[in-house]
Parts: C-alpha cells; structure tokens; sequence
C-alpha cells in the first residue's frame, strides 16, 4: 500500500490513516481486547480517530493479553481486571511508530472490520428524525378543526415514544405520509355519531383496509387515542374504535340470541340469531312475561348450543356475545334490563372473561353475576388438563363482588371455562334464575 493513495482500501478508517502502517503486529488474537474496548467507545462517542481526551479500559484476567499491550499502555503491566484511564495522544504518538498517520481509531477499526462511530451517528439521525416528525405531528394536530374529536397533543409526544409507537413511525417506509393519513383519519372523525372503519379508511388512505388490524396506520391512531385518554391500552379494538365513532362492522358480530327477540319479531321457538350491531343500536326489548324474569348472559356460543338440546317446554331466554363484548352490545343489554328482565351474566375464569363480567357490571348495575365466585371456579379447574394454560395474574382485574374469587384465581394461576359448569348452567336456565 502506497503512501499516496488517500484512503483506507476497506474503508473501515477515514484520511487514510492506515496507509503504510504496520498492522500484522497491532492486530494479533491477545491484543484485540484493547480495540475492542477502545472501538466500542468510539460508537458511543462519535468520534473514529480517537485521538484526543482520555478512556477508561479494563484488563483482562489472561496474562498473555495484558503482555500484549504492554509497549502500548506504558512500562507497567496491568492487573487482571485493573481499570486505567489512558490519555489517547499518548496511545497515538506510539502508534505513529507503526505507521505515519495511524491512529488508535483506525487499528480499532481495523480490528473490529467496521467503521467506527456507526452507533453515535445512528442516534443522532434518529434523533433527528424524531425531532423532525414531532414537529410535523404537532403543525398536523393544529390544522384539525375546533370540532375535532381527538386533538394530539405535544405532552402525549412522551407517552408514544414510552410506548415504542415513535420507534414504530420511524421504521415505516413513509413517516411523514403516515403522519399526514393519520391526522386525516382524526380529521375525518365524526364528532357526533358514527362512521364505518373500512370508508373512513378508503377516504383517509385509499385502501378500505388501511385501518385493519394489524396495520402501521390503525396502530397509531389508537395509540393516540390511548395517550389522549379516550381509550385504554388493553380495551378491545371493537370498543376503543366504538370509542372514537368508528364501526368496525355494523352487520358482523353483535349477541347471539335464543329465546329473547326485539320487539314485534316474530321467530320459531329455539331459533338461534345473530343481532348485528346495526340492530342493537336502536332495538326496543319486549316487556318480560313477569316480573322476575331472567335473561343469561354468557360468553361462550358452546353454552348456547347446550341449550338447543333441552326440553322444548323449558322457556329459554340466553344471550351469548361470542367472546369480548363491544360497548354497543352492553349497551343493547342495559336497555334489556331497563325494559324490566334481570339479568344474569358471566364468562370464563381469566383475565378477559373477568374483565368482561366487570363491563357487564357497570353497563347493568342491577346485574348478578351468575355462578362467578371462587367456589365456582376452584370446580371449574381441570383435574387433569393435557396442556395447562397458565393464567395471566398481572392483567388480572379485581372481582369486586367476591374478592376471595380474584384471591383463589392468583393462587391457582390457572384459568378456568364455562364448559366445565354446563351442567349447572342448564340447571339454572331450566328453572329460569341464577343459582343464589
């Protein structure tokens, strides 16, 4: 390698400080530990050559390495694990023994096969852009309309970037375009009533499927949502877009019925029907027969099909919501108990299925829980399960009609099912009340 040529062949150190450096020496299997140490402080520095300022390095318990260096780092040889702070102008003017121009920086380099200050840069970019995207985000969220239903905020700039949901933007192909959809779909928002997900996608993004789940763009506007405070981070997609007046399907899911139609329908006796969101939202509840008549809320379809099988004279009034139940579905079911039934609710033992009997609390104060207490669950456990599923205590909500169920539910760290009462299920739908 001749002097002339002004850079490294590698490119791995900058204005050519290896050439016609003597490297074989500098770079031998017992002395990499040093430019290890010395390339990783560069990436953090910025700073390639290292020619300047003081480092701390480490010594390794090897003595073979520590002898290595010895020329290098002075006339003493280090301890095993000794640290010592070494001023690099020193580190450099014996290095120019081996070549003109070298600098400790570039043997690092040379060592570690890559460029140098790589991680320093990175952040600072990344930085950059970050900087750059807040900016944009806050013009954005001053451009919507006074009447706007969700308004980013500067403060919640910090809970996104908490979350990952910043780090997320970044790594999109188009930041910035992704900003500009998003404050669009805010922008089309309806501020009173409701719109349909897949046309406000289509008007905000062109794709009725850019606001799916899953996707970059649904993702950011509920993570605003959740740092505005109009959602939570865990609610269910259904409800934190119910929340911000979107529907996701207004003829998909809704209440499985059976035995229990609105008003003025007319439908064979045991006919199971889905009630689509569409329906439920302005469906007027029969009055019941009598007074103290019960309607069950379950959450499995398989309690339901259970219930087709029993005797025809048994009068059945079930309500499944086929897992999670949306804001309009409790909704549907408060106005059921407002028109005169009880109602009776309940789910799996864990952590969703007592988050949903909650919801159904607080939709319907005058709910009762329907076989949902700790000795329900402690005979719902599997004896022998083929795989156990273990329960996720930390999502596990408070149970505060039997606070020894959420207890006993810690304690066990097992989930539990409807199947597993079924019997009793029908025993009580058969007699047409909860068991007390």
């Amino acid at each position: 390698m001749s002097s002339g040529e002004p850079d490294c062949p590698q490119q791995w150190c900058t204005g050519g400080a290896c050439n016609g450096a003597r490297l074989d020496s500098l770079l031998t299997k017992e002395a990499r530990w040093l430019w290890k140490q010395l390339a990783a402080k560069a990436d953090r520095s910025g700073e390639p050559s290292m020619t300047g300022g003081t480092t701390m390095i480490t010594a390794p318990a090897a003595g073979t390495e520590r002898a290595a260096v010895l020329g290098l780092l002075g006339p003493r040889i280090l301890a095993p694990g000794e640290r010592r702070r070494i001023r690099l102008e020193k580190l450099t003017l014996r290095l120019r023994q081996h070549g003109e121009r070298l600098t400790p920086g570039a043997v690092a380099a040379h060592a570690a096969g890559r460029a140098l200050g790589s991680t320093a840069a990175e952040q600072a970019h990344r930085l950059a852009r970050t900087t750059t995207l807040r900016t944009l985000r806050a013009r954005l969220a001053g451009a919507l309309p006074e009447t706007a239903r969700l308004r980013p905020s500067d403060e919640a700039w910090e809970e996104l970037h908490r979350t990952g949901r910043i780090a997320r933007v970044l790594q999109h192909p188009r930041p910035e375009q992704l900003l500009h959809t998003a404050a669009e779909v805010l922008r089309l928002l309806p501020p009173h009533g409701h719109i349909d997900r897949r046309l406000l996608a289509f008007k905000a993004a062109g794709d009725p499927h850019g606001l799916d789940a899953g996707t970059d763009l649904a993702g950011l506007v509920l993570a605003e949502a959740a740092a505005a405070g109009l959602t939570t981070p865990g609610m269910p997609p259904r409800t934190a877009w119910g929340a911000l007046g979107v529907d996701l399907d207004r003829l998909g899911g809704g209440l499985l019925s059976l035995g229990i139609h609105p008003d003025g329908w007319h439908v064979p006796a045991r006919f199971p029907l889905v009630l689509p969101p569409a329906t439920l939202t302005d469906v007027h509840w029969p009055a019941p027969p009598c007074k103290g008549s019960w309607v069950f809320v379950t959450e499995n379809p398989s309690v339901t099909t259970a219930a087709l099988a029993l005797d025809p004279a048994v009068p059945v009034q079930l309500l499944c919501t086929v897992g999670t139940p949306s804001a309009t579905e409790l909704d549907s079911v408060a106005r059921l108990a407002d028109s005169g039934w009880n109602i009776a609710a309940r789910a799996d033992f864990d952590a969703s299925g007592i988050q949903h009997v909650r919801a159904a609390l607080r939709a319907v104060p005058r709910a009762r829980p329907w076989r949902m207490n700790a000795d329900d669950y402690l005979r719902s456990l599997h004896p022998t399960p083929l795989q156990s599923t273990a329960l996720d205590t930390e999502r596990l909500p408070e149970t505060e009609w039997d606070p020894a169920l959420h207890a006993v539910m810690r304690a066990q760290g097992c989930p539990a099912y409807e199947e597993a009462l079924l019997d009793d299920l029908l025993d009580d739908i058969r007699h047409g009340r909860p068991c007390p």
